[in-house]
């Protein structure tokens, strides 16, 4: 069975292993040691810090070693976490798959082409053929999870999707670098301009009434300018665990590509 490293412990990271491995393919998960992910109830990025997740009836766990990683794939009882630096990571999996699901949205996406037989992009700034073999939309719209063979995703455009009423101004944003404090969890209910959080000595509240639906990890170092913090105005109707709808699609389009791939390669 193809090896599949996917890049990124968020919810859309989360969400496509999540698919991939539900699917019977052989998945790594990847990232580095204080990832910043705010919406961790719908995600796997807690292994980093606990050793172990779970999202919707998969576990991942976490394997410092890498020398253990065959043997963890081959019980298929968990999907691996590391975080290793990448050199290392493609050096004790050799994966035939790489999806790059980190969501940077601000910055160029390096080339990933010839890292892996099958390389996929999902997010803003991938151009599908250049930068790598196929990449996904990940932007709402009738084309999120589109399979795009040649040629750029969309541009990072515009507000998010709306909640409620509430797009940006659900979310907060570090104003300053320094280490992210909380003694907050996913799902408290909270009130506008309570007191969630520090960014090194800076006080962030809640923007509105509602639920916390992301939140950083506390001790986590965050830039200024991170978003560590997200409400849902809908309250007690929040939805603040499982596998988002938007992750959900973006996952069903990466799970099509590397199925046609892996159909490909056994016809070969």
């Amino acid at each position: 069975m193809p090896i599949v490293l996917v890049r990124g412990v968020g919810d859309v990271g989360s969400a496509v292993a999540h698919r991939l491995f539900g699917a019977g393919f052989d998945v790594v998960l990847h990232d580095g040691p204080h990832p910043t992910t705010t919406r961790r109830g719908m995600a796997l990025a807690d292994a980093v810090f606990d050793g172990r997740a779970a999202l919707e009836g998969v576990d991942a766990v976490l394997v410092n070693d890498l020398a253990a990683l065959p043997g963890v794939l081959a019980l298929r009882a968990a999907i691996p976490v590391v975080i290793a630096g990448l050199e290392a990571v493609l050096g004790a999996v050799h994966p035939d798959v790489l999806v790059d699901a980190r969501m940077r949205k601000r910055s160029v996406p390096e080339s990933r082409r010839g890292i892996a037989s099958l390389t996929i992009g999902l997010g803003p700034g991938f151009v599908a053929g250049e930068t790598v073999d196929v990449a996904v939309e990940t932007g709402w719209g009738d084309d999120l999870g589109r399979v795009i063979q040649t040629g750029p995703t969309r541009p990072l455009a515009g507000e998010p999707r709306a909640i409620a009423g509430h797009a940006r101004d659900r979310y907060v944003y570090a104003p300053v670098a320094g280490v992210f404090t909380t003694g907050h969890r996913i799902g408290d209910a909270v009130r506008a301009g309570q007191a969630i959080a520090r960014a090194g000595a800076e006080i962030l509240r809640a923007p509105l009434d509602g639920a916390l639906r992301g939140l950083t990890r506390d001790g986590v170092p965050v830039e200024a300018g991170t978003k560590v913090i997200e409400v849902d105005p809908r309250g007690t109707n929040a939805i603040v665990t499982g596998i988002g709808e938007r992750p959900a699609l973006i996952a069903a389009g990466v799970l099509r590509v590397v199925d046609q791939w892996a159909t490909a390669a056994e016809e070969a």
